[in-house]
C-alpha cells in the first residue's frame, strides 16, 4: 500500500440488518471481526472515522428507527455518523468531502456493505472528489444476486481497481 499522510476510514452501512439474524450476509461473524479489527486499527492510529447509516424505505430491514438500522459498532466521541438514502455517501452528504479534508484526510479506506452498491458507489464518489481510495479485500460483502456473492465481490474489486481504487489485503492497511 502506498505511503500517505491523512488516512481516514469510512464504514459504510455496518448495520445490524447486514450482520445479525437470518438475513445477514454469508460469513457475517467472520466479517464482523474483520471490520472490528479495521476499526480498531484506525482508532489506534488516531485516524478520522466516519460511520455511515443507510436509511431504508418503510418496511426495509434498515428502515430508520428499527433494530436492523442500528450500527453494529458504537461510534466514539468525535466519530461522526452520517446518514444516506443513496448508494454514494457523498451524494447524500455534499459537505462530507470538505469535512474530511478539514480533518486532514486525503486518502480513505472504505469498507462495509454492500459491495456492488454502497461500497462501490462511495469509493467512486471519494475518487471523484479527489481522495485516494483503498478498499481492503475481505472487508466488504454482499448477497447472492445475479451471481454468487463471492463472484460479485471479485467483480467489484476488479471494477474498482480499474477505476483507480487500490485493493489491498487487510494486513496491508496502515492508517498514517
Amino acid at each position: 500500500m502506498m505511503e500517505r499522510m491523512g488516512y481516514g476510514l469510512i464504514l459504510v452501512d455496518v448495520q445490524r440488518d447486514m450482520l445479525e439474524g437470518e438475513d445477514a450476509v454469508a460469513g457475517a461473524a467472520e466479517l464482523q471481526e474483520t471490520l472490528r479489527s479495521l476499526l480498531e486499527a484506525a482508532r489506534d492510529a488516531g485516524a478520522p472515522i466516519v460511520h455511515v447509516k443507510n436509511d431504508g424505505r418503510p418496511g426495509d430491514p434498515d428502515e430508520p428507527g428499527t433494530p436492523g438500522w442500528e450500527l453494529v459498532f458504537r461510534p466514539l466521541p468525535g466519530e461522526p455518523i452520517v446518514r444516506k438514502d443513496a448508494p454514494n455517501t457523498f451524494e447524500s452528504n455534499p459537505a462530507l468531502a470538505d469535512v474530511l479534508r478539514a480533518m486532514g484526510v486525503d486518502a480513505l479506506v472504505v469498507a462495509g456493505f454492500q459491495s456492488e452498491h454502497c461500497v462501490q458507489a462511495t469509493a467512486v464518489g471519494a475518487l471523484e472528489r479527489g481522495f485516494d481510495v483503498v478498499v481492503p479485500a475481505g472487508a466488504h460483502a454482499t448477497y447472492d444476486d445475479d451471481a454468487p456473492a463471492a463472484a460479485i465481490v471479485e467483480r467489484v474489486e476488479l471494477d474498482l481497481a480499474a477505476a483507480g481504487v487500490e485493493i489491498v489485503e487487510l494486513d496491508e492497511v496502515r492508517f498514517r
